[in-house]
């Protein structure tokens, strides 16, 4: 391996290195000594990913190395693992799901089981969303907690769970759980995630000292429906596993059901670096072959700092590194691309200029979408992916059948005649201004305005440079006609009604449409990933026909990895997009 650069000593999170004295050996896949760094811009403030009060995306790279769960959520479908457990539908009348664990323990050794299931259940289902949570208000006749019909539970957790209609059956020689839903949900599969170990969550709410009686008082406060009880697995929830930075972080607070856990965090004028080491009680497959992986600050430079102070790192495309990251390419360093889960598109106003469907069908026709990635990408358009669609992820499954289903070749593809008959088709005068909005900071926008402004002028419309250094107050402002917008590629119901939906907030067409409103709806109830499919593409069909929004290409982020090290590759997507497969990183033979 490469000379690593030396680390300041710990600050205040160092772990006491009595939580593996009496642990199994290592995995015998671990080569001694082996030490992988990776340059890592996140921040752990906590180790519960899912805490609605502090999580961070560096909490969730975290989780990804250090918690075991039903599979991985990569462009919208489940890829699960089944060393972890299995979901199944056991009844579609009521919609019934079990959730049943194999035989994952926590480093500790004390194994998973329905409690760690419950407490998830819980958290999911929005028992401990802080200020939403209001016992009076679903306390039955005899003052017990109960779901109450017509009340939802807490719309501030996204989760297909708060369908639940009450407190799961418990199979606890099984180790599973059953979820009996008021109707069938998209997400039932990836809905339920073990965050936290149970027995603490327990210990620590009620003060015990015993971890099954805790577990124990964790699944009665949960079937029992106590307000109480609740309220202190709440507040244990949100805050009890957040990183102090001015003190000890007890060891018992970072037990891992994943392939590694923390060893320690450090803090320097560099930033924060995170220490982690094989699980030695972890029983998933694959297990690690790294004894020791750090995540550093990449540094200012962190393509130089590859085979020097870094092993692996991801960056974003630019014009300034695509020179040296082609040297290493040519020297046998691994780079890879993946979508970091957005896709930049032109966005419509649909008013003034565009108020008519037949006006912005025009316009959009004229828009050559290969050459504005390809003046906006630069030397980095090879690894832009085009894309169709605005609410499926190149390289995905439902991608292929929206492409093939939303009828966009037809209705926005480049027409058979000339740009400018069509404008003029539909009464447009010459040199029409157009009032395009982009953000003049980044050079993709700004590259791909120059190719449609050239674009424009051809086809006899006078695109307006209207681009701002502050774009997100200029979107808002809506002072535009047209916008070249990099936006998130929605993963859930939620996220495609927040863009799509008649009311969504973060619409920037703002364009409504009924019948994508039901069909988003119809999406959050179907369980059959295929059905899901078929109407993920329905819904793609209504922005293709409404002509509101013009995809150009998913915007691409750059993994990079030393000679001495295989295996490292990127997910696409924004969520854990480098720690994700980190038991597959090994030392070079």
């Amino acid at each position: 391996m490469t000379a690593h650069r030396a680390v300041a000593a710990p600050l205040a999170l160092a772990l006491a290195a009595g939580l593996a004295a009496c642990a199994p050996a290592q995995p015998a896949t671990v080569v001694p000594g082996s030490e992988i760094v990776v340059g890592w811009t996140g921040e752990l403030t906590g180790v519960n990913a899912q805490a609605i009060t502090h999580a961070t995306p560096g909490d969730l790279d975290v989780a990804e190395l250090t918690r075991a769960g039903f599979g991985d959520l990569i462009d919208g479908e489940l890829v699960p693992d089944e060393g972890f457990g299995s979901v199944t539908i056991v009844d579609d009348d009521p919609f019934t799901v079990r959730y049943d664990l194999a035989e994952p323990s926590w480093s500790d050794g004390i194994p998973l089981d329905a409690a760690d299931l419950l407490l998830g259940w819980a958290a999911a289902s929005g028992f401990f969303a802080p200020e939403s949570f209001d016992p009076e208000a679903h306390r039955d006749a005899e003052g017990v907690y109960r779901p109450v019909p017509g009340v939802p539970w807490f719309d501030v957790v996204p989760s297909g769970l708060r369908r639940s209609a009450a407190p799961p059956a418990v199979d606890e020689f099984a180790r599973a759980i059953e979820v009996t839903f008021e109707e069938p949900v998209v997400d039932w599969q990836h809905a339920l995630a073990v965050s936290v170990p149970a027995h603490v969550a327990g210990r620590l709410a009620f003060g015990l000292d015993d971890d099954m009686e805790a577990k124990q008082a964790v699944v009665a406060a949960v079937r029992d429906g106590d307000a109480d009880a609740l309220e202190r697995l709440a507040d244990v929830w949100n805050e009890g596993f957040a990183l102090d930075p001015s003190g000890e972080l007890p060891p018992h607070l970072l037990l891992s059901s994943g392939p590694f856990r923390v060893q320690q965090v450090e803090q320097d004028e560099a930033g924060q670096s995170v220490v982690l080491v094989p699980n030695e009680s972890y029983r998933g497959a694959p297990t690690p072959q790294f004894a020791r992986v750090r995540l550093v600050p990449p540094g200012d430079d962190p393509v130089a700092a590859i085979g020097e102070q870094l092993d692996v790192v991801q960056v974003a495309p630019t014009s300034e590194n695509r020179a040296p990251i082609r040297e290493l390419e040519r020297t046998d360093f691994a780079v890879d691309a993946q979508h970091d889960g957005t896709v930049w598109a032109l966005m419509l106003n649909p008013g003034g200029i565009f108020t008519q469907h037949a006006v912005r069908t025009a316009f959009l026709h004229g828009v050559p979408r290969g050459d504005l990635v390809e003046r906006g990408a630069g030397e980095w358009a090879s690894v832009y992916p085009p894309s169709t669609s605005m609410v499926t992820a190149p390289g995905s499954r439902a991608y292929d059948i929206a492409n093939e289903d939303s009828g966009f070749a037809q209705t926005l593809g480049e027409p058979a005649g000339q740009p400018e008959e069509e404008r003029q088709a539909v009464g447009v005068a010459p040199g029409t201004r157009v009032c395009v909005l982009y953000d003049r900071r980044s050079a993709f926008a700004s590259g791909a305005f120059a190719a449609l402004r050239d674009a424009g002028a051809e086809a006899g419309w006078g695109i307006a440079d209207c681009g701002s250094d502050d774009y997100a107050a200029a979107l808002a402002d809506r002072d535009w006609d047209a916008a070249i917008a990099r936006v998130p590629i929605p993963q859930t119901p939620a996220e495609i009604a927040a863009q799509w939906g008649a009311e969504g907030a973060a619409s920037v067409t703002r364009h409504a449409d009924p019948e994508r409103d039901e069909l988003i709806a119809r999406l959050a109830r179907t369980a059959d990933v295929y059905e899901a499919r078929d109407v993920r593409a329905a819904i793609e069909a209504t922005i293709v026909r409404a002509a509101v929004a013009l995809p150009l290409a998913a915007n691409p982020r750059i993994t990079i990895a030393d000679r001495d090290v295989t295996g490292v590759a990127g997910r696409s997507g924004p969520v854990a997009p480098l720690t994700h497969d980190s038991v597959q990183w090994a030392p070079a033979p």
